[in-house]
């Protein structure tokens, strides 16, 4: 028949069609991922999820599942031990010495529908984590002295921070597995010369802060002042036009006999006759 498709181009669209439905319905959840569920960009269940005493291959959730093709988004999370990275972090000791400290913190999703909602990717959690460690960080420090970091101590110093830590992360369905100081350092050269070439450099940044808000102030009561002038002027102007011309002449003879410059000595001649009208003013008239 005239126009009509042939039937093996018809059924190879429908074995195509069925294929497409097919990789969209099936996905594989690898045994390192965890996979959130969301239909219409809400949550609403996780494979795979990281359970305490849970070992590979046995007794995970992992291998092929099946999801509604377009109503529902696969959001993969990593299930292994991620890092956080801190480096030449500044602390104030008990001692008052200023340190260097290089730190690290090894952290766990473990409820990824809660790090999908608050944070989206371990990505951004790390990112959100990475200050509130540092915060962690120089809070415990502060505490202690220098030797404390070269002491048996030390153990009890990391322990504090990973808690302290912890109490952040929580709230992104994180754990904290470990903290770890790689070291603390006095910074180079003479740390007192240090720190008062830190204080110089604070102080001459917050001079030229206040200079520049005082120039910014200076600028808008300037601008202020001449557009309040002005407006007097034209009021005064719009109320008598023979003062606004008197006025004008005045200016007008300043310039011309006496100048701006205060070393003017006069030296210019000008003749004129009396009845110039530029000397009207002169002669109290001004129409």
């Amino acid at each position: 028949m005239t126009g009509s498709i042939p039937r093996p181009i018809i059924w190879g669209g429908a074995a195509l069609a069925l294929l497409f439905l097919l990789i969209s319905t099936i996905a594989i959840v690898p045994e390192t991922k965890q996979a959130v569920i969301l239909r219409f960009e809400q949550p609403v269940r996780t494979i795979n999820q990281w359970q305490r005493g849970e070992q590979f291959g046995r007794t995970t959730g992992a291998g092929i599942i099946a999801h509604w093709p377009l109503a529902e988004r696969i959001v993969w999370v990593d299930k292994r031990v991620l890092d956080i990275d801190l480096e030449n972090q500044p602390v104030l000791s008990t001692d008052q010495l200023r340190l260097e400290v290089d730190a690290f913190a090894r952290f766990r999703v473990v409820d990824p529908l809660r790090m999908v909602v608050t944070a989206g990717t371990e990505t951004r959690v790390a990112d959100q984590l990475r200050p509130l460690f540092g915060s962690a960080l120089r809070a415990e420090l502060g505490k202690r002295p220098f030797a404390a970091l070269l002491s048996p101590e030390r153990t009890t110093v990391m322990d504090n921070i990973q808690a302290g830590l912890q109490r952040y992360a929580s709230q992104y369905g994180v754990q904290i597995v470990d903290v770890r100081i790689k070291h603390a350092d006095l910074p180079d050269g003479s740390p007192l010369q240090s720190a008062l070439n830190r204080m110089a450099t604070a102080r001459q940044q917050e001079a030229t802060t206040i200079r520049a808000n005082g120039q910014k102030d200076a600028q808008i009561i300037r601008a202020d002042a001449d557009a309040r002038a002005a407006e007097i002027y034209a009021n005064s102007f719009n109320k008598d036009a023979q003062f606004y011309d008197f006025w004008r002449a005045m200016q007008s003879y300043r310039q011309t006999f006496i100048g701006n410059g205060r070393d003017a000595q006069g030296d210019t001649s000008i003749i004129l006759s009396p009845d110039n009208d530029y000397l009207r003013e002169f002669r109290g008239k001004s129409r």
